[in-house]
């Protein structure tokens, strides 16, 4: 729920959250958008805050765990093979990403009970305004 003018919550409606790291091009890309469009949202550093397993899992669920799970991320490259090779299911994917955060496709934005995962102009137009 969001706080109108007067003071009084709107209903249906919830904070937008946008997870990530600050230092992230992506995540930078998004968050600039969100700010020149005036649309309001909450910022989650997972590396500094952290990110839970239900809320990977919920994620994950929503849009899938291969979306999530970065495999052209530096910190992807970097696992040894062995670490690659066993992620194969959502309880392992969750697994590597709690270890690694880095790993998560950034931004992950939460917003009226769906996700949008990546930076995406065109979706954003969409959803947002």
């Amino acid at each position: 729920m969001t706080k109108k003018k007067n003071g009084s919550l709107k209903k249906n409606e919830e904070t937008m959250i946008v997870y990530g790291i600050p230092n992230c091009d992506s995540v930078k890309k998004a968050t600039l958008w969100l700010k020149k469009e005036k649309i309001d949202f909450t910022f989650h550093n997972f590396r500094e805050a952290g990110i839970t397993a239900a809320r990977l899992n919920a994620w994950s669920k929503q849009a899938g765990w291969e979306q999530l799970l970065n495999k052209k991320s530096t910190t992807w490259r970097n696992l040894t093979p062995e670490q690659q090779a066993a992620v194969t299911s959502q309880k392992t994917a969750v697994q590597v990403m709690l270890a690694h955060h880095s790993i998560i496709k950034r931004p992950v934005i939460e917003h009226n009970n769906k996700i949008i995962v990546g930076y995406n102009e065109v979706l954003y137009e969409q959803e947002f305004k």
